[in-house]
């Protein structure tokens, strides 16, 4: 089935003015607000944003500061972000993403992780088969939630898997991801622990001993982050810096009619530009697989 979703892309990826807007129809929406996050009326199935493709090193997320929030590369002192290739992980293990319409509120710290949340939309990992394309909009079902601690913020990390994987028949909780793809799991915990090492940082932290929760517990903590972002998009939250305007949402304060919107630049189909040859390297971190 054709995606009514898809993109529009501004300047050229890996450099500072690259954006990716979604589009529902050909009219931007916001990536954050105006996507539901439900794609069933059973709320089975959710829509996940890739922001980040498998086996890619640029640090790309959706940004909650700037009008409809496209989708940017992350900079950190003027310099664009990338994550090092930790051995043997080439970049992301998975298609990276977010849930649209959650917020993991700061404002509010976890009972059990004892840590506020991130300020950011919940995390997911989508572990199906086919990388995926910045910007995408991919139908997928929940299977387990990891929490990281970072920074003294949780920061769940949500395992899915696309509906139309090959896979996605047999995985429908977290034992059957170890069943189905013995060894993933545990990949995934030690990318987060040990991704920051080579820019010097210390090795991440895990609520839960980095155990990976089963599919009752994530979806709780996707309808937690749903209702945190509803008190946030009807006004009932201060935002801070987060853009809250929408084309979608009936309810908000912040909802404006496409025609309304200032005009975005025309889509740029533009090479990537070359990225420094370190980012290519390996590190080979002492204990990785402990």
């Amino acid at each position: 089935m054709a995606s009514e979703y898809s993109v529009r892309k501004v300047g050229a990826p890996n450099t500072l003015e690259h954006r990716v807007y979604i589009e529902k129809n050909g009219v931007p929406v916001s990536s954050f607000h105006d996507i539901p996050l439900y794609a069933n009326q059973e709320q089975t199935i959710l829509n996940m944003i890739v922001e980040i493709p498998r086996w890619t090193n640029g640090k790309l997320e959706v940004s909650k500061e700037e009008l409809l929030n496209p989708i940017k590369q992350d900079v950190k002192k003027g310099k664009l972000r990338f994550v090092r290739n930790c051995f043997p992980h080439k970049g992301y293990l998975w298609n990276y993403g977010c849930f649209p319409q959650t917020w993991e509120d700061p404002n509010s710290i976890h009972p059990e992780t004892k840590a506020k949340g991130d300020d950011d939309p919940l995390d997911v990992c989508e572990i199906g088969e086919l990388v995926g394309t910045v910007g995408q909009v991919k139908q997928v079902k929940v299977l387990g939630v990891m929490a990281l601690l970072d920074e003294e913020e949780t920061d769940w990390k949500v395992i899915v898997i696309d509906v139309n994987d090959p896979l996605a028949p047999k995985l429908n909780d977290v034992e059957d991801v170890e069943r189905h793809l013995p060894g993933l799991l545990r990949a995934t915990n030690e990318w987060f622990r040990i991704y920051k090492i080579p820019d010097g940082k210390p090795e991440n932290q895990f609520a839960f001993t980095g155990e990976c929760k089963n599919k009752d517990y994530a979806m709780d903590v996707v309808r937690e982050c749903a209702e945190a972002w509803e008190r946030l998009i009807t006004g009932k939250t201060n935002p801070g810096g987060i853009s809250l305007t929408n084309t979608a949402v009936a309810h908000s304060p912040s909802r404006v009619a496409p025609n309304e919107l200032p005009q975005l630049p025309p889509h740029q189909e533009l090479a990537p530009e070359k990225i420094d040859s370190s980012i290519d390297k390996w590190f080979f971190i002492s204990g990785a697989s402990a």
